[in-house]
C-alpha cells in the first residue's frame, strides 16, 4: 500500500482512491471515535491493511483508516494456544510475537505482508488438503459496529456469528482485535522439484494426500510443473535451512531480480516469453531443506503483478486446469507468469471460498504493466463452468446475483450486514457489486 499525496493505491496498482480524509488511530478506542465521527458527518469509513488485495475491497472514498499503528500482541496463553492480536498486525511480525510462547500459526499463505485482519477478511489461504484458510484459525473477533459500539464475538459471545465475521469482507464493521487458535511451533521438511506436468496431473490427488502441504506451479509454454511438498515435523527436529547465499540466488536474484527484467522484456518482445519460461524452469524449483514453518510456507514476492484466483471443487482441478492450458494454446497468448495450484479443506466460514467443500485453487497472474483483461475473463469463464468461487481480494467480475448461487449462506450474510450496518457505513463500490447495494 502506498499514498502519493492524497491518493491511496494498492500494491498491484489496480485500485486507487482519493479519500475525503485519512485517519491513523492508535488504539481500538481511536477507531471507535473515527467511526462515530464519520457517522455524524454522513461519510463512509473503511480500514485498509497492507493493500495486497487486487480488487477494490479496501477502497475508502470517505474516511480511510490506516491501522499501521494498531499492531502487536494483546494477550497469549501458551497452554491453550490462544493468542489475541491487534487488527493491523502484519503477518510477518506474528512468528516473532509467538516464539516466546512456543506457538505458531497452523498454516499461512505464500506471502506474509498482509495485516491479520485484512488476511482473514478476504479469505487468504495457504495449501494443504487438511488445513483451512487463515479464517479457520479465528476463534474470536472484536469489531466496531456502524453504531460506534464494541462488539465481541467468540465462544462465549454470540458464537453463531463467528463463521460470518471471520470472513467479513470489511462489510460488517472495523475489526480491532483478532483471537487465533495457534499450535505448538513446528518445522517443515520441504522438497521442491520439477516434475513432468502430465505426471503431476495424472497423480495430483495422490500427491496432495501424501503431503501435509502440496502445490505446484506451471509456466505456460513448458511441459514441467514445479512441485512443492512439505511435511510437518516437531520443533525439536534438526533444521537444515537453505544456505544464505543459495536462498538469495533462488529468491532474490532469480525469482525476483532477473524475473523482473524478463517480465519487462516480455512486454516489449512477447516472443521472448516462452524461452525465458523454459529457462526459469531449468534454473529454479529444485531444492530440499528443513526450517521453521513460517520460513518455508512464505516467500518474498517483489515483482509487481495482478492476480485472479478461483476455488473449485477439488475433484474438478484436472479438467479445469487442462481447459486453461488449452485456452492459452488456442489463443496463442504469451503468458509470462506461472499458474499456481493449491488445495484446502472444507470449512464452515459463510463466505469462505472453501465453504462446505474440499477445494482446489487455480491462480493466474499477469505482470502489472500487462493488460490482464482478456486472459482473466476467459479463465474466469472456465472456473465458473466448474462451480468456481473467486477469491475476494483478487480480480474477478462476479456480482451479488452470481455469487448467491455458489454460497449457501450468502443471504444469511447479507441479512447480518443489514442488521449491523443498515446505513452502509462500511460500503464501497466493490462491496455494492458483490453483496448488493
Amino acid at each position: 500500500m502506498t499514498r502519493i499525496g492524497g491518493t491511496w493505491q494498492n500494491w498491484g496498482r489496480s485500485a486507487s482512491v482519493r479519500p475525503v480524509r485519512v485517519e491513523r488511530p492508535r488504539s481500538p478506542e481511536g477507531v471507535q471515535r473515527a467511526v462515530r465521527a464519520a457517522a455524524k458527518q454522513g461519510l463512509t469509513i473503511k480500514a485498509v491493511g497492507a493493500g495486497h488485495s487486487f480488487t477494490g475491497i479496501a477502497v475508502a472514498p470517505g474516511v480511510l483508516l490506516e491501522l499501521d499503528d494498531l499492531q502487536g500482541l494483546v494477550s497469549a496463553d501458551a497452554a491453550s494456544g490462544r493468542v489475541s492480536l491487534l487488527a493491523g498486525t502484519r503477518l510477518h511480525r506474528i512468528p516473532g510475537l509467538l516464539a516466546p510462547y512456543g506457538l505458531a500459526m497452523q498454516n499461512l499463505g505464500d506471502i506474509d505482508r498482509q495485516s491479520i485482519s485484512g488476511a482473514i477478511s478476504t479469505g487468504t489461504h495457504g495449501t494443504g488438503a487438511t488445513f483451512g484458510g487463515l479464517a479457520t484459525q479465528v476463534v474470536g473477533v472484536t469489531l466496531i459496529t456502524a453504531a460506534g459500539e464494541f462488539l465481541r464475538i467468540d465462544e462465549q459471545h454470540q458464537p453463531e456469528l463467528l463463521p460470518a465475521v471471520a470472513v467479513g469482507l470489511g462489510a460488517l464493521g472495523i475489526i480491532v482485535e483478532v483471537t487465533l487458535q495457534c499450535v505448538p511451533s513446528f518445522v517443515l521438511h520441504a522438497v521442491d522439484e520439477p516434475v513432468p506436468l502430465d505426471d503431476v496431473l495424472s497423480s495430483v490427488h495422490e500427491r496432495v494426500a501424501a503431503s501435509d502441504h502440496f502445490e505446484f506451479y506451471w509456466f505456460p509454454h513448458t511441459d514441467v510443473a514445479l512441485t512443492k511438498r512439505q511435511t510437518r515435523l516437531p520443533e525439536s527436529t534438526v533444521r537444515k535451512p537453505l544456505p544464505v547465499v543459495g536462498r538469495w540466488v533462488d529468491e532474490s536474484l532469480l525469482s525476483n531480480g532477473v524475473y523482473r527484467v524478463v517480465c519487462a522484456a516480455g512486454q516489449l518482445v512477447p516472443a521472448a516469453t516462452p524461452p525465458f519460461s523454459r529457462l526459469a524452469v531449468r534454473l529454479t524449483g529444485d531444492r530440499e531443506y528443513t526450517d521453521l514453518s513460517h520460513r518455508v510456507l512464505t516467500q518474498s514476492r517483489t515483482v509487481r503483478f495482478r492476480e485472479m484466483e478461483y476455488a473449485i471443487p477439488a475433484d474438478a482441478v484436472v479438467p479445469a486446469f487442462r481447459a486453461v492450458q488449452q485456452l492459452i494454446a488456442d489463443r496463442g497468448w504469451r503468458i509470462e507468469f506461472p499458474i499456481e495450484v493449491r488445495f484446502a479443506a472444507a470449512d464452515d466460514r459463510w463466505l469462505s471460498t472453501a465453504h462446505g467443500r474440499a477445494s482446489a485453487y487455480i491462480a493466474v497472474h499477469r505482470y502489472w504493466r500487462a493488460d490482464p483483461t482478456a486472459y482473466f475473463e476467459a479463465v474466469e469463464r472456465i472456473m465458473r463452468e466448474h462451480g468456481g468461487r473467486p477469491h475476494w481480494g483478487k480480480l474477478h467480475t462476479q456480482d451479488a446475483e452470481s455469487l448467491r448461487a455458489v454460497y449457501p449462506r450468502f443471504d444469511d450474510f447479507v441479512g447480518l450486514r443489514d442488521r449491523l450496518d443498515p446505513e452502509r457505513r462500511f460500503t464501497n463500490r466493490y462491496l455494492d457489486r458483490v453483496l448488493g447495494a
